[in-house]
């Protein structure tokens, strides 16, 4: 009886042991489409290792501007997205391509041009006052052009200064941030950038910060995991782990922890979603 017993225990412990490597998700490659500010910024290169490591899941990340990134999520082509442009993530997730949104983090956006200041950017108070500076001085401007977070972020600004920007002065350049900060600089021109970005290169750049830190500027990121209702074959297990880690303490704690020149380039809030100052 005994031996009967201990028999059926190990083939019971074996059972087990076989139904819990079956737990492991058959599928552990995870699409993410993002924005280029994450990947320029350098975010992701330190980032997403820590994840791939303690999860076991491996990431292909896509860059592009948010608008292509939530396009891609919107025909079922990723699996989890992270942007920021809030108004559309809220939008993508009321029409059903999404789950939910997660806030993540969040820097700013400040408006870069050549240190002689042409248009007399420094001496304004909102950023909505200093794109009325450039338009009025027709100094060059390099817009992003490309359905971006930071373009669409610059189309609001626009609108809200109450100005339709047309002219040989203003450029849509239809690049990613990095480029774009690139192409002004060579052109002693003006452009709207997101903080991380800037401070990756701003060694190799010769603008200057002209201006930055009114509530106009503020640059929130949410992730979203695409629907698994909408889309079946999706990897909608590997979205939520990494949703899941990135939200989480220690998640959060390495986005702290990511700095250039001792400077933090994001801050993370997942806990207490920041709002505009």
């Amino acid at each position: 009886m005994k031996k009967l017993l201990s028999t059926l225990l190990l083939a019971s412990a074996f059972l087990c042991g076989a139904v819990h490597a079956d737990d492991k998700p058959a599928n552990m490659t995870l699409k993410m489409a993002t924005t280029t500010s994450t990947e320029n910024s350098g975010l992701l290169t330190d980032l997403l290792p820590k994840f791939e490591k303690e999860s076991g899941y491996s990431i292909q990340v896509i860059a592009v501007g948010t608008g292509k990134a939530l396009k891609m999520g919107e025909d079922g082509d990723v699996d989890v997205v992270l942007v920021h442009a809030p108004a559309a993530e809220k939008e993508f997730v009321e029409k059903g391509y999404g789950d939910k949104r997660y806030p993540v983090m969040y820097n700013d956006f400040i408006v870069l041009g050549p240190d002689a200041d042409p248009a007399g950017v420094r001496d304004t108070k909102t950023a909505p006052e200093s794109f009325a500076k450039i338009a009025e001085k027709q100094a060059i401007f390099i817009s992003r052009g490309d359905d971006s977070g930071t373009d669409k972020k610059e189309k609001q600004l626009w609108e809200t200064a109450g100005i339709k920007p047309a002219g040989d002065w203003y450029r849509e350049a239809g690049q990613g941030m990095g480029k774009v900060i690139q192409m002004a600089g060579e052109l002693e021109g003006y452009t709207l950038a997101d903080r991380g970005t800037w401070l990756a290169g701003v060694d190799k750049s010769p603008l200057k910060i002209v201006h930055e830190g009114d509530k106009d500027l503020f640059n929130p990121y949410g992730v979203i995991a695409v629907s698994q209702t909408r889309y079946p074959d999706i990897n909608h297990t590997g979205a939520q782990a990494f949703i899941d880690w990135i939200v989480s303490a220690k998640g959060q704690q390495a986005i702290a922890d990511f700095k250039i020149n001792g400077t933090p380039l994001f801050t993370p809030n997942a806990d207490k979603p920041a709002t505009a100052k």
